[in-house]
This record gives structure tokens, C-alpha cells and sequence, in this order.
């Protein structure tokens, strides 16, 4: 049986991992991506704010080494979900079983004036960049702003505003700098009240500017203002952005999409083509777009792959359900736990913050890098 899995995130990691260890040899593996290494989305934030640095949170794909399992950096040119076949610079694949994990691109190029006058901070490139940016920082006024819908890991924003003011207090600059945090969303993290009233609190407490229902359509360079869909405009010194989401563009091209994103079985995570499946941020599943969510849905493909290759019958299905991390600042994180299912209204819970989940934190991270890599990690 040949598999190809295009895209090398928590997805793509999480279900090479599992065919591996369940099939080994039995299966020819083929993981293709055209990125160096791989990083979690919780470290562009702690290089953005110093804790860490650049180099030491890449993990390399070199070396990437299962049973079964092929690793190709290339770029995908195209993609033929009928065919399940892609062209590639280093040629042709063609597969049994075809899965797209290729997450979200991000455009700042889309919302005018965001390359001119702000920075981007959701990729890697662009939050490695701002920590030169806070570090020329000398105050004023500061705006944490989302430009699209949907967008990756909605806390991200929350922690970023408030990572801020840990990091301006600690420079004797807050008193003469303001934060503002705009977003579309009617509250922080809408499926868990309690997590949502912590951060409203917490930005409260620190004079934290909270603007919800807000979307920022662009900025004036000349006049540096942030001008918001409502009409409004809000004046910053610094503009810290989260840039528009699409699927990439070779799966745009392929003709999955409908309304901008792949949409699968919410189940099985199966396309409309037959043994076609899609993981991750490039679908519509419903879930939010973060990586904990991929996983768990490469968990699923990987026991309908497995079963289907044994003759097994039906396997698992997706439950909707992932865990995240959300700094508050003062080196206190929160715990959420969130379940979108079909047919339901989503929900969470919320374990208050404190410094008691820095280790859960950090063990997340260490063992996956320990099962998909090999590697220790911290």
C-alpha cells in the first residue's frame, strides 16, 4: 500500500508516526514538505518575547527516519485528488491512499498597507522578525489585530497582548505605552466562558484594551491608523497583525475547495474522493484552526487507513475534541479544553492559570518531538 501525505505539521508528523508504527514495512510511506524543519506554534512566541531562540526550537527534518516512511523536501506543483497523484519539483507521486495536510498560507500582502506600516506575527519568519522589532521598541501605542476569519489558534492574540505587557513592564515602558487587542470574535475563546472571563479579567487588570467584535480591513502608512470594517480607526505606534489565512494554493488549484477551504467528513475526515483524505487547517471541519486539532485528526485517518488495510472494518471516529496551553503572563498559563462535535453547540472547560501547567506545557511539546522525530527536546 503507498500513502502520500503532503505536508509535514502536526498532522502529517502524528499520522507517519502512527502508519509507522503500526504497519512498518508493510506500507510505503512517502511525507513530503517543502519547509527545512518543523516548529510549534507556542515557540514563534517564546522567540518572539526572548525566552528562547530561534534556532533552538526548529527541528530539523533531516534525518527523519521510520520504518516505512520517506521524507521529501520538495515543492508540490499540483495536485489530482481523482488520480491521487502530484507533480512536485523532484517529479511525480502517485499513491492508494492520498492526504492533504498542508495547513493554512498566510498573506499579509492582503490586507493593505500591513507589509508598509505593521508586522506580522503567525509565521515563523514573521514572529522571529518582531522580536528584533520589541527590542527597538520605546513605547506608545500598541495594537494586537486580526484581519480575517477563520485564523489559526484564536488564543494567540489573547497571549500575545498580554505577553506584551510582561515585556514592557520589565523595560519600565508600560507607563507610557497602550495596548489594544481587536478581534472578530465576540469573546477570547467563545467555546469556554470560564477561559474567556480569566483573560477579560487579566486584560482588565492590566489596562489591556479589549475591542471584540472587530476586524482590522487594513492600515493608512502615512497616517498610521489602523482602519477597522465598522468605519472606525485606531492610531499606533507599533501594529502587530494576524494576517489573512487561505488554503494553500496548489490546493485551490486542485478544484477541492468549496467557500476557500477543503470540506470533509466530520467523522472520518474523508473527501469527496475516494481514498482522499484532509487534516488540519486546510479544512472545513469545524474545528478551530490549531495543530492540537490535526493531531487528533490524523489519529483518525491513521486508524481508517490501518483498518482498511487489514480488512478490519470501520475504525475510530473524530471526536472533536483538544487540548491547549494559554499564557497569561507572569509565567501563569491556563489549561482549555475544547470539543466541537456535529450537530452540538461547541464547549470547554478551563483550569485556572497558574505556574503549575508550565511543565504540562513543556512535556507536550518534548513528547511529540520524542515520538515524531526521535529526539529529546528541553
Amino acid at each position: 500500500m503507498r500513502v502520500l501525505v503532503l505536508g509535514a505539521g502536526f498532522g502529517g508528523l502524528e499520522l507517519t508516526t502512527r502508519l509507522s508504527e503500526a504497519l512498518g514495512d508493510e506500507a510505503e510511506i512517502t511525507l513530503i514538505d517543502k519547509a527545512d524543519g518543523f516548529v510549534f506554534g507556542f515557540s514563534k512566541l517564546d522567540v518572539m518575547f526572548g525566552r528562547t531562540t530561534a534556532a533552538a526550537v526548529r527541528h530539523s527534518y533531516a534525518g527523519l527516519v521510520k520504518p516505512g516512511v520517506r521524507f521529501v523536501r520538495t515543492t508540490i506543483r499540483s495536485i489530482d485528488p481523482a488520480g491521487r497523484r502530484v507533480e512536485t519539483d523532484e517529479g511525480p507521486y502517485e499513491a492508494d491512499v492520498l492526504v492533504i495536510a498542508l495547513g493554512a498560507d498566510l498573506d499579509p500582502g492582503a490586507t493593505p498597507g500591513l507589509v508598509e506600516a505593521g508586522h506580522e506575527f503567525y509565521t515563523v519568519d514573521g514572529a522571529f522578525a518582531v522580536r528584533d522589532v520589541l527590542d527597538r521598541f520605546a513605547g506608545g501605542r500598541v495594537i494586537v489585530g486580526v484581519t480575517s476569519t477563520p485564523f489559526k489558534c484564536p488564543p494567540a492574540p489573547s497571549e500575545t497582548a498580554l505577553m506584551l505587557h510582561d515585556l514592557l513592564l520589565a523595560r519600565g515602558l508600560r507607563d507610557r505605552s497602550r495596548i489594544e487587542l481587536v478581534m472578530p470574535l465576540g469573546a477570547p475563546i467563545p467555546p469556554s466562558p470560564a477561559a474567556s472571563q480569566a483573560l477579560l479579567k487579566a486584560f482588565a487588570e492590566r489596562g489591556i484594551g479589549w475591542h471584540p467584535d472587530r476586524l482590522v480591513r487594513g492600515l493608512d502608512p502615512k497616517r498610521n491608523v489602523a482602519m477597522l470594517a465598522n468605519g472606525d480607526e485606531m492610531p499606533f505606534d507599533l501594529f502587530l497583525g494576524v494576517p489573512v489565512h487561505r488554503a494553500p494554493q496548489v490546493v485551490r488549484d486542485s478544484g477541492m475547495c468549496v467557500d476557500g477551504w477543503i470540506p470533509v467528513d466530520s467523522l472520518t475526515l474523508r473527501t469527496q474522493y475516494p481514498g482522499v483524505y484532509a487534516v488540519g487547517d486546510v479544512t472545513s471541519v469545524g474545528t478551530p484552526k490549531a495543530g492540537v486539532f490535526a493531531e487528533g485528526q490524523a489519529a483518525v485517518v491513521a486508524a481508517q487507513i490501518i483498518a482498511a488495510h487489514r480488512g478490519e472494518g470501520d475504525a475510530a471516529t473524530y471526536d472533536g475534541t483538544g487540548i491547549c496551553f494559554v499564557e497569561f503572563g507572569h509565567e501563569r498559563i491556563g489549561r482549555v479544553q475544547v470539543t466541537f462535535r456535529r450537530g452540538e453547540t461547541p464547549f470547554g472547560t478551563f483550569d485556572d492559570a497558574s505556574d503549575v501547567y508550565r511543565a504540562d506545557k513543556t512535556e507536550f511539546g518534548s513528547s511529540r518531538v520524542r515520538r515524531w522525530f526521535g529526539r529529546t527536546w528541553h
